[in-house]
């Protein structure tokens, strides 16, 4: 074997100091996004709407392309939701929810080119209005909750959510390119 063959055939490292840098950014940005969800609307009125940890959910399956990592992170950011949200709600719910999200938002970048920025804020609205309409499906058939389903307002709650995203995700691609990931 020669010293190319032996590029190609070893695992690819990733102990770098920065990967493991981007891995605790990344741990310490979704419990923010996930602790701003609850939060934020105290703080700023009229944000309620605004889903950020389903947005970094997406992102995080966009740019792993892995289903299964993307499962797991999507599990993980939804329990960890489901732990902060009101009595009245079973823990599991969104967890349900974000980790259908995270593997399905793998599964479409492995399929197509996701670094568009028109494609990423279609995807965005396309799985927000997924997110709501499954749990609001999920509220309903299992726990046999009427709650309403306006989907005017989540249609424009995704429209939002789009338009937040894109400039999210352009600040999340500096923050992985700068390392060379």
């Amino acid at each position: 074997m020669n010293e190319t063959s032996d590029q190609i055939l070893a695992p690819a490292t990733r102990d770098g100091w920065f990967h493991r840098f981007q891995v605790v950014a990344l741990a310490a940005l979704t419990l923010v996004a996930i602790i701003g969800k609850f939060y934020l609307p105290r703080l700023v009125p009229h944000t309620e709407w605004l889903e950020l940890p389903l947005l970094l959910t997406i992102y995080f399956g966009l740019m792993r392309h892995s289903p299964i990592a993307s499962l797991f992170f999507g599990a993980f950011v939804g329990l960890a939701e489901d732990s902060l949200s009101p009595a009245n709600i079973p823990i599991g719910m969104y967890g349900i929810t974000k980790t259908l999200v995270g593997y399905f938002a793998a599964s479409v970048s492995q399929r197509f080119n996701v670094d568009n920025s028109v494609i990423r804020a279609v995807l965005c609205f396309f799985f927000f209005f997924f997110h709501a309409f499954f749990y609001w499906l999920m509220r309903r058939a299992l726990l046999g909750q009427v709650i309403p389903f306006d989907p005017q307002e989540v249609f424009v709650h995704g429209a939002l959510n789009s338009v937040v995203a894109v400039p999210l995700f352009m600040i999340l691609d500096r923050l992985r390119l700068a390392g060379g990931a």
